[in-house]
């Protein structure tokens, strides 16, 4: 186990974090929701606590995301949370105003009414998944930036700067960017409306109402229709552009290879199969739900496929000799050596072989998060337990 091994390997954890926050997403898609399914009072206290009792885990796996990011490839976190901060500030905002909308929106002495947090909840549910979904679809497009790795050495303080951000067309943005490309704006809405169709099939699944249910049903044919046509359009896309290379005997060099996303799928067949079987699972759960009567476990095999497919697309982002975040822009091509990849931008062998050892305690983690979701999940949601006034809820 070499020092290009643990590089290899905590890609892959990053990546499996990754793909778990694009599923635990349908919290934020659920509360896009919040006034088209829920139609009365009642109906959306259903939702907010269908949903109110997963946020938690949604806004815990982005922090450990952004976490494992930065403890196993810094320089990718000094760079893009460093220069791309008014994406990430924004992101910021709105799990601040989701945490506090869940505590605060029944709480004695609301003078703002609970409308109004779940006002606020609508716009996390809106913002958050198209921003992150922007952010992580640089991965592929490229960014505006420069590295000086001599600074990282430099300990006379004469070079202070690491990485800079650039302005863009004269305008510094610092990551506001992403949103004006066209295939961004594309992948972040297909992730908006994945989340949407994953909330749907959740309250399915999840909330013992009839009223709920058939307006749930009704919505996930246009919502996965949506998706499925964008997410299509963004595959087309990235499989058939110009991929970011580096070479393997000096990473400092970076190129671009004509389908190399597509040859990433095919010189890794394990990878290809992973997307292929989550594809098909994201399928399935939306059809089976479709199309057979009173079928609630769609979720089941669409949250796993989701969570596949995800994966796949990380995993072909900075495995096989590619460049996880493209220093890139077709009016400034010389900064394509200024890419990241997981060789130049990865920890100390030292530190990502001791970190290692530590993320053996991960499967005891999931299987803690199994038993609480399982725990929260062992009674379906009612109307009955809504009107309890010695419930604990939303």
């Amino acid at each position: 186990m070499d020092y290009a091994f643990f590089q290899e390997y905590w890609w892959l954890l990053v990546s499996v974090l990754g793909a778990l926050l694009v599923f635990l997403l349908f919290v934020q898609g659920g509360q896009s929701l919040f006034f088209s399914i829920g139609k009365e009072q009642l109906d959306r206290k259903l939702l907010v606590n269908s949903i109110g009792r997963k946020w938690e885990f949604t806004f815990t796996t982005l922090v450990v995301f952004g976490g494992g990011f930065f403890a196993s490839f810094p320089l990718f976190y000094s760079t893009s949370f460093g220069g791309a901060y008014w994406v990430w500030m924004l992101i910021l905002f709105c799990f601040i105003i989701q945490a506090v909308s869940y505590e605060y929106q029944n709480k004695n002495g609301n003078v703002l009414g609970s409308r109004t947090y779940q006002t606020f909840l609508f716009i996390n549910g809106l913002l958050a998944p198209i921003l992150l979904g922007a952010a992580v679809s640089t991965f592929f497009t490229g960014s505006t930036f420069t590295v000086n790795r001599d600074a990282i050495a430099d300990l006379s303080g004469a070079s202070q700067v690491i990485s800079e951000w650039l302005p863009y067309k004269g305008i510094q943005l610092h990551g506001l960017e992403a949103v004006l490309n066209i295939w961004n704006v594309v992948f972040g809405l297909a992730v908006f409306f994945l989340a949407r169709t994953t909330a749907l099939l959740f309250f399915i699944n999840n909330i013992d109402d009839e009223t709920i249910y058939k307006r749930s049903r009704g919505a996930l044919a246009w919502n996965a229709a949506i998706f499925l046509i964008l997410f299509l359009a963004y595959l087309f896309f990235l499989l058939t552009k110009q991929g970011f290379a580096y070479d393997p005997a000096n990473p400092e060099v970076t190129y671009l290879v004509d389908y190399k996303y597509w040859k990433n799928l095919i010189e890794m067949p394990a990878v290809f199969a992973i997307f292929f079987i989550g594809v098909v699972l994201v399928l399935a759960g939306i059809l089976l739900t479709l199309l057979k009567e009173g079928f609630r476990k769609g979720i089941w095999f669409e949250g796993i496929g989701v969570v596949l497919t995800a994966l796949a697309l990380f995993l072909i982002a900075g495995w096989n000799n590619t460049s996880y975040y493209p220093a890139y822009s077709a009016d400034m091509p010389e900064l394509i050596n200024h890419s990241l990849n997981i060789r130049n931008s990865s920890s100390s062998p030292f530190t990502l072989k001791a970190m290692s050892f530590v993320s053996l305690l991960i499967p005891f983690v999931l299987a803690y998060i199994v038993y609480a979701w399982r725990a929260l999940d062992l009674h379906k949601i009612t109307r009955k337990e809504m009107l309890d006034p010695d419930g604990h809820n939303y």
